[in-house]
């Protein structure tokens, strides 16, 4: 995979999370949850694949793809991604978007979503900084 298509997944990754802002705005939770999701699992392709050289990876895959970078890279662990990225698939892919649960005692879902730009923009800086 050459540097234009890890470019790609982050152009893909920032055009989501645009479109999470837009739903949420709209009042549709449920489908900005989702786009931010989507958001994030592109912005982590792209870091496993320029931080790790590892493939596209779907599913857990990614998530044991990420936790071995995290291992191995002390400045992806020093951002907390790992954190960042579970915090994104349970609460907003699987407890909002397939769930439904638009209310999560001690969540704020909506700040999970607006601060997926800054999950972006992590994941941008670390995979310039190589």
């Amino acid at each position: 995979m050459a540097a234009h298509q890890v470019e790609a997944m982050l152009e893909d990754a920032e055009n989501l999370y645009r479109e999470s802002l837009k739903e949420l705005e709209a009042g549709r939770i449920r489908k900005a949850a989702e786009n931010a999701w989507g958001a994030t699992a592109r912005a982590t392709d792209a870091l496993l694949y320029a931080r790790a050289k590892v493939e596209i990876v779907r599913g857990l895959g990614r998530t044991r793809e990420l936790y071995k970078l995290v291992q191995r890279d002390p400045e992806v662990n020093a951002l907390n991604l790992a954190k960042e990225y579970n915090d994104r698939l349970l609460h907003l892919h699987g407890n909002c978007f397939y769930e439904g649960i638009l209310e999560i005692p001690g969540i704020d879902l909506e700040g999970l979503i607006r601060d997926t730009g800054k999950y972006i923009g992590c994941v941008r800086k670390l995979i310039l900084s190589r």
